[in-house]
C-alpha cells in the first residue's frame, strides 16, 4: 500500500529546519505485516529527543529513515502468527521489542532486549525484514516503529493493548515519554517512603518522571533545568521545589532519588554531584557516543552512592504501560499535561526547531482520523 510518512533523508543538516527540511513528507510503500507483525493506523505520534537526536547526528542511524517511535494507532490487519489482536483494537507502540527468550529478556526489564537491539541499531524490523520501499529500494525502519507515518508494519512485540478510552495522544506518549521517565522512577530508582526525588532535565522524559514521582507521594519532589520556563512549569505541575543547575550546585541541594533525564553530559555531573550519602542516580538520558563526563571516584566509594543506567524505563511495556494508563484514568499520573502542542506532519521541521531550542515538552503529531 502507499503511505505518507516523515523520511529523514540526511542527517546533520543545518538549523533552522524549518529551512534545511531534513524530514520530507512522501509517499512510501508498505508491504502487508509478516506472520509475526501487525499493520496499524497511526493515530497520533510523539516527537522526542531521540528523533531530534537522529536527524542532528548525535545518534547515528542508516538513512534513508522513516521516524518515529513514539506512537499510537488502530490494528488493521495482523500476521497468521498473531493471535491475541483484535481489529479495531487501539494500541502503543514500543522502540525496543522484547523477545521474551533472551537471557537479557530474564531481567525483568532491566536488560534491552538482544534481538531486539541488533535489529534497532540497523534500522529493520525483527527478522531482518524491510516493510518499507521507495523506488525500489528499502526504506529504513526507526527503532521498530517508524511512526511519523499514516500506518507502519511493526513486530507483535512493539505493540502493547491500550483501552479504547485512552485519547490517542495520551495512548501515544505513553509508549516512551512516560514508559522511560517513569520506570526511571518506578523501576529503577525505587524510592521509599520519605525520600525525596531530583529530576534533572525536564523535557517530555523529565516531566514524566517527574509526574510520576508526585504520583508516587513518597516525598519531596525536585525539578532542576536550565530553562527557568520549565522551572515554573514543574511547580505547576505539582513539584515542591525547582531549581536552576546552578542553584543546586551552590545551594548544596541534594537528593536520594535522582534522575538525569537531559542526555547531556554537564546534566549527568549535576545529577551525580546532587545524590545524597547512600544514594542512587539513574541516568535515562541519551547522549552522543562520544560524550564524557567527569565525576569523583571517591564519593561513590567513601559515600556508598550508586549510578544506574536505565533503558526503556527498564520496564516490561506490555506489564507497566497498563499499569499507567490505569493511573491516568484514576486521575493520579496527568499525562495531559505533558502534550505542549498539536501539529500536523506538514509542520514536524518547524516543530524540530521549538524541541531543539528547549521551547516544547511533547508536541504530537493528531493524524486525520
Amino acid at each position: 500500500m502507499k503511505i505518507i510518512g516523515a523520511v529523514l533523508e540526511e542527517t546533520g543538516l543545518p538549523r533552522p529546519y524549518a529551512e534545511s527540511m531534513p524530514l520530507k513528507v512522501v509517499e512510501v510503500d508498505l508491504d502487508d505485516p509478516g506472520p509475526d507483525e501487525v499493520l496499524i493506523r497511526i493515530r497520533a505520534a510523539g516527537l522526542c529527543h531521540s528523533d531530534l537526536s537522529t536527524v542532528d547526528g548525535n545518534r547515528t542511524r542508516p538513512t534513508p529513515m522513516l521516524l518515529g517511535h513514539e506512537a499510537s494507532g488502530v490494528v488493521e490487519k495482523v500476521g497468521e502468527n498473531v493471535t491475541d489482536l483484535e481489529i479495531g483494537q487501539q494500541v502503543t507502540t514500543v522502540f525496543l521489542p522484547l523477545c521474551g527468550e533472551c537471557e537479557n529478556c530474564r531481567t525483568d526489564g532491566k536488560l534491552p532486549c538482544t534481538p531486539g537491539s541488533i535489529a534497532n541499531n540497523a534500522g529493520y524490523l525483527v527478522g531482518e525484514q524491510f516493510r518499507l520501499h521507495r523506488d525500489g529500494k528499502d526504506v529504513f525502519h526507526h527503532v521498530g516503529v517508524s511512526g511519523f507515518a499514516s500506518h507502519a508494519v511493526l513486530n507483535r512485540q512493539s505493540v502493547v493493548p491500550v483501552g479504547d478510552d485512552v485519547p490517542p495522544e495520551i495512548a501515544a506518549v505513553l509508549g516512551c515519554a512516560v514508559l522511560t521517565g517513569g520506570g526511571a522512577v518506578i523501576n529503577a530508582g525505587q524510592p521509599k517512603d520519605g525520600q525525596a526525588v531530583m529530576v534533572v532535565g525536564l523535557g517530555g522524559v523529565g516531566m514524566a518522571a517527574l509526574l510520576t514521582a508526585i504520583s508516587l507521594g513518597k516525598g519531596k519532589v525536585i525539578g532542576v533545568d536550565a530553562n527557568p520556563e520549565k522551572l515554573i512549569r514543574a511547580k505547576e505541575l505539582g513539584a515542591d521545589e525547582a531549581y536552576t543547575p546552578q542553584e543546586i550546585a551552590e545551594k548544596g541541594i541534594k537528593a536520594p532519588v535522582v534522575i538525569e533525564a537531559a542526555g547531556h553530559p554537564k546534566a549527568f555531573e549535576t545529577a551525580v554531584s546532587a545524590t545524597s550519602v547512600g544514594g542512587t542516580t539513574v541516568t535515562v538520558g541519551l547522549p552522543s557516543p562520544d560524550a564524557r563526563s567527569s565525576i569523583a571516584p571517591l564519593g561513590l566509594t567513601a559515600e556508598a552512592r550508586t549510578i544506574i543506567g536505565s533503558y526503556l524505563g527498564s520496564a516490561v511495556p506490555a506489564r507497566d504501560i497498563p499499569i499507567y494508563a490505569q493511573m491516568w484514568r484514576d486521575g493520579k499520573l496527568p499525562v495531559d499535561e505533558l502534550i505542549s502542542g498539536r501539529i500536523k506532519l506538514s509542520e514536524i521541521n518547524e516543530s524540530l526547531d521549538l524541541l531543539a531550542d528547549g521551547k516544547a515538552i511533547r508536541q504530537v503529531i493528531v493524524f486525520e482520523e
